[in-house]
């Protein structure tokens, strides 16, 4: 779908194997928002039923939305989790990028392939939502166009932010091949 420099960014298909690294990414994203959160859990058996579930099976828990990783040879280095448009709007969730990988460009090819895939499946919009405290994401965000929007969801520390995408042209057979 993308490529950098020492990664790739693919869509990641519902029936993935367990073992790709999707999982452990998950698992590391919640643990760290837990953390965050004051709420900090020993492992991910400790995590919110909602939380396990998605580390657990993610074919299953977003099997509505797409899936995107970004992997350096066979080490998955990031992922994004964009829904199908509801309402004319896209959300982007659980953006991640390993530790070891930041600073490469990661979660920029991630947010750049989700706001593309957004486009081509009919969104106008593309929104999030982000804790306070994670700046770099904000930034991010921000560098891309997002704006600070009316939240949607109450939770405290939250950050809601949304941005217009225009409708990228439809493939043609040569854009396939």
């Amino acid at each position: 779908m993308n490529d950098q420099p020492g990664f790739s960014v693919v869509r990641r298909p519902a029936t993935a194997p367990a073992g790709d690294g999707l999982s452990a990414l998950l698992g590391d994203y919640h643990l760290r928002t837990e953390e965050e959160k004051g709420r900090p859990v020993a492992d991910v058996n400790g995590l919110p039923d909602r939380y396990r579930a998605e580390v657990e099976d993610p074919g299953t828990a977003f099997a509505d939305a797409v899936v995107l990783v970004a992997t350096d040879g066979e080490t998955a280095a990031g992922c994004l989790v964009v829904t199908a448009p509801a309402d004319g709007r896209s959300e982007i969730k659980r953006l991640w990028t390993a530790p070891g990988f930041r600073g490469r460009g990661v979660a920029s090819a991630l947010l750049a392939a989700a706001l593309d895939h957004a486009a081509r499946s009919g969104a106008d919009a593309v929104r999030l939502s982000v804790w306070r405290w994670r700046t770099g994401a904000v930034a991010l965000y921000e560098r891309f166009g997002f704006t600070v929007t009316a939240p949607w969801d109450e939770r405290e520390d939250l950050v809601c932010m949304e941005r217009a995408v225009r409708a990228a042209p439809p493939r043609t057979e040569r854009d396939r091949s």
